[in-house]
């Protein structure tokens, strides 16, 4: 598993997405050209990525839509319930706490905390907006969770990382600009729009394409 390309478990999730969609269409079977071409990649691609985890489809017939779905799932830890804590409930934390899709693909915000003591004790989505000081208590009741996003101002991205971690939480969706210090077994995943607006922006000057439209 260790020689596997970070590139190729992103598409992994890229495929289980677009075989979803096909699955909720009633879509049964499906080739590779038409995978591919939903994706944005080529068959030769998706053959190769999948081969890292083993056989599937079959030759000059397909894949089966459900059957590599689950076996996606499977591979990605993502046949399961994940369950996220909110650090930061702003403008940013409550777009995130409204995305429909977080839900729809198995994760579930069960915790929420923020430095505002206005909102600390007051309600969102039917949670209750705790201190990030108090993270060790909260996650031994129902706000006990799997990953945090973290949504913080930069200036209190470091420390509530490191709370985080001192609570056992191995798993970070940073969407702050700070680079994270943190364990080697702590696993962080940075979420920076401003990189993709910069691509965007030289693309727009140079006429020269280098956004991610599809991971390649």
């Amino acid at each position: 598993m260790h020689k596997i390309p970070n590139i190729a478990v992103i598409r992994l999730a890229l495929y289980a997405k677009h075989l979803e969609m096909l699955h909720n269409d009633g879509v049964e079977l499906v080739s590779s050209v038409k995978l591919a071409k939903m994706c944005g990649a080529n068959p030769a691609q998706i053959r190769k990525d999948l081969a890292y985890f083993g056989q599937f489809g079959v030759r000059g017939v397909g894949y089966y839509v459900n059957d590599l779905l689950n076996a996606l799932k499977e591979v990605m830890g993502t046949n399961r319930t994940w369950r996220l804590g909110l650090f930061g409930v702003g403008n940013l934390g409550k777009a995130l706490l409204g995305f429909e899709q977080f839900a729809q693909r198995g994760f579930i915000f069960t915790a929420a905390f923020d430095k505002d003591i206005d909102l600390v004790g007051t309600e969102v989505q039917g949670m209750e907006i705790s201190q990030s000081e108090d993270i060790k208590e909260v996650i031994k009741g129902p706000g006990c969770f799997d990953i945090a996003v973290l949504a913080t101002g930069a200036d209190r991205a470091q420390d509530c990382a490191m709370r985080i971690v001192e609570a056992g939480i191995h798993a970070i969706l940073n969407f702050t600009p700070v680079r994270l210090v943190v364990p080697e077994n702590v696993f962080v995943e940075n979420v920076d729009f401003t990189v993709r607006l910069h691509a965007l922006c030289y693309s727009l000057t140079t006429g020269s394409d280098v956004t991610q439209r599809h991971p390649r």
